[in-house]
């Protein structure tokens, strides 16, 4: 009972970061728009509401376990894709002093090392299972691994 409670708060955990971030670029996706197209990508409005879609509704089917492991598939991949793409590079922000932009980039690459070790979560979630507390395991779809 006590491993099943443990990973139903790590799934809240992971949940809440993706529903908080989604929802906001669903209700305006502006500022992630900006951000897609500084990165180059094309339609960035586009990918701004997939991706808010991407986070707010795998973040929900983790946070109650359904479709747990697609899901934190999904969210992996999204993790690293947005690690590299957004969060890999220097920062040099014009009329920015050398040690604001310096600063600026060891955060950014922080924001990197942290997507990419939620990743590494999520493809724990997704080998092992949502555990017994989802409706993943009501469904018999929520089985664990055996150790």
């Amino acid at each position: 009972m006590q491993q099943n409670v443990v990973v139903l708060v790590g799934r809240i955990l992971l949940a809440l970061m993706f529903i908080t971030a989604g929802y906001p670029k669903l209700i305006d996706p502006s500022g992630t728009a900006g951000m897609i197209a500084g990165a180059g990508l094309p339609a960035a409005t586009a990918l701004a509401y997939l991706a808010g879609l991407l986070e707010l509704v795998a973040g929900l089917f983790v946070l109650v376990g359904f479709q747990t492991r697609i899901a934190a598939y999904l969210l992996a991949v999204f993790s690293v894709f947005t690690a590299l793409v957004f969060h890999s590079g220097t920062i040099a922000i014009e009329g920015f002093p050398d040690g604001a932009n310096g600063l600026l980039t060891v955060f950014n690459g922080l924001m990197m090392w942290k997507n990419i070790t939620i990743a590494g979560g999520f493809l724990v979630l997704a080998a092992f299972g949502p555990g017994a507390y989802s409706i993943d395991a009501r469904s018999g779809a929520g089985k664990t691994v055996a150790a």
